[in-house]
């Protein structure tokens, strides 16, 4: 009797497996999005130069928090997080796998793992585009840290909904562009239950928070930069966690139906 694969072989065979996935359609699309942002500061950098005019750093930054971490990466986790193990389990796939006496639970992650490097790649050259456009170089590293870590939260948090529910996608949008604005009115504490509060305390950045004199604005939140990271990687971690859980505890087979909600 052959023994069944280690947790960490399986990591590995199924990561590399899933790569040629992440240079499809999908894989472009989570590609071009950080990209478009940035193709599209420079637009409007050229025809300010051309007025004679420069975009400058608060401009810069407006692009940043309000294109790259408000908009895009939370796109980028919808696109990539149901390319995983949701649409396995719809399509028949999963259940094919797991002939084999797989550790079922290593399989959000290793799915996951890929998509996080490819679009981190991505985020990672967009930052870099940004700097010509007046992001400071000395706050580069920290501004591509809030991304990635950004980036690794949502991910695994849209992949856990997809397990726990049948419209997780829904939800995930719910959470990332109905919740997360909120952050502006929200009072006190309840900012920190928001991913844009951990970006702009990562990056240091309060001049984007709302003006006291808007309507219905709450004072910010303090909150320690080494915190928000340290947030942001253990929220991560905890819902890749619970999402290998929820799959080693689903009922899989070649014609049932798996998922709630």
């Amino acid at each position: 009797m052959r023994t069944p694969p280690s947790p960490l072989a399986t990591l590995r065979a199924v990561f590399m497996g899933y790569l040629p996935r992440l240079v499809q359609l999908r894989g472009w699309v989570v590609a071009g999005l950080p990209l478009l942002v940035a193709l599209g500061g420079l637009g409007v950098s050229i025809l300010l130069r051309l007025q004679g005019g420069t975009m400058g750093t608060d401009a810069t930054l407006v692009l940043y928090h309000q294109g790259l971490a408000s908009v895009m990466v939370p796109i980028m986790a919808l696109v990539a997080a149901p390319a995983g193990l949701r649409e396995d389990l719809e399509q028949r796939v999963l259940p094919l796998l797991l002939v084999r006496p797989l550790p079922v639970w290593t399989l959000p992650f290793a799915r996951g793992a890929g998509w996080f490097l490819w679009g981190g790649l991505w985020l990672g050259v967009a930052c870099l585009a940004l700097v010509p456009l007046g992001l400071e170089l000395s706050v580069l590293p920290l501004h591509l840290l809030a991304l990635l870590l950004a980036f690794w939260a949502e991910l695994a948090f849209l992949t856990l909904l997809g397990l726990l529910f049948r419209r997780g996608t829904l939800w995930g949008v719910l959470a990332l562009f109905l919740w997360d604005p909120l952050v502006r009115i929200l009072p006190g504490r309840l900012q920190w239950f928001t991913f844009i509060h951990h970006v702009e305390s990562l990056t240091g950045t309060r001049s984007l928070q709302v003006r006291a004199h808007e309507l219905l604005a709450q004072p910010p939140m303090d909150t320690a930069a080494w915190a928000s990271a340290l947030t942001l990687l253990v929220l991560g971690l905890v819902c890749w966690a619970a999402a290998g859980w929820k799959l080693q505890g689903t009922p899989i087979g070649l014609s049932g139906v798996e998922g709630e909600g």
